[in-house]
C-alpha cells in the first residue's frame, strides 16, 4: 500500500509540475508579416526624421530598446537618452535611402539590416550600414534594436 500511495503521490506532482509550468506557456500567437511590411517600417522611421520631431522619431522605438547611432558613441537605452540623440541628429535634416536590404522574419520579430546613406540638408551625404530589430508588441511593430555605422571605407 505504501509503494502505491508514494506511487502515486509522485505522479500527481510530477502532473502538478506540468500544469504549473503550462500555466506560464507563452500562448500568443506569431503576427504574420511579409518581408514588404518590414521593410515599410524604414520607410515609417524615415518619414518620422522628416517631421524634425525627435519625440515622434523615438515613437518608433520600444521602451526597452536600445540605438547605437551612426554620429554619436554612445549608447542610447532609454526614451530620453535617444530623445536627445535625435534632436541633434535632426538639425541636419537628414533624409535616408536604403542602398542594399537584407530581411528575416521569425515569430514576431524581423530584422531588417544592410546599407543606407543619408543626405543632409547642406548636401552632405553620410554612407552607413544598418541593423533594425523589430518586435510585435500586439498592437504594432516597434524597433527593438537599431544599429548604423559609418562605412569604414567612407564616402
Amino acid at each position: 500500500m505504501k509503494f502505491c500511495l508514494s506511487s502515486s503521490l509522485a505522479a500527481a506532482m510530477a502532473l502538478g509540475v506540468v500544469v504549473h509550468a503550462n500555466a506560464y506557456a507563452k500562448t500568443e500567437a506569431c503576427h504574420p508579416a511579409t518581408e514588404k511590411q518590414i521593410a515599410s517600417l524604414f520607410d515609417r522611421w524615415n518619414d518620422s526624421l522628416k517631421t524634425g520631431d525627435a519625440a515622434k522619431v523615438v515613437s518608433n522605438y520600444a521602451p526597452r530598446s536600445i540605438l547605437l547611432p551612426t554620429v554619436s558613441n554612445k549608447p542610447r537605452v532609454t526614451a530620453e537618452e535617444k530623445e536627445d540623440y535625435f534632436k541633434h541628429f535632426l538639425e541636419h535634416k537628414p533624409v535616408g535611402a536604403i542602398d542594399f536590404r537584407f530581411v528575416m522574419i521569425e515569430c514576431n520579430s524581423a530584422i531588417d539590416a544592410g546599407l543606407y546613406t543619408f543626405k543632409y540638408a547642406d548636401g552632405t551625404v553620410v554612407k552607413a550600414r544598418y541593423t533594425f530589430t523589430y518586435g510585435w508588441n500586439g498592437h504594432r511593430w516597434l524597433i527593438t534594436s537599431h544599429h548604423s555605422s559609418a562605412m569604414p571605407e567612407g564616402n
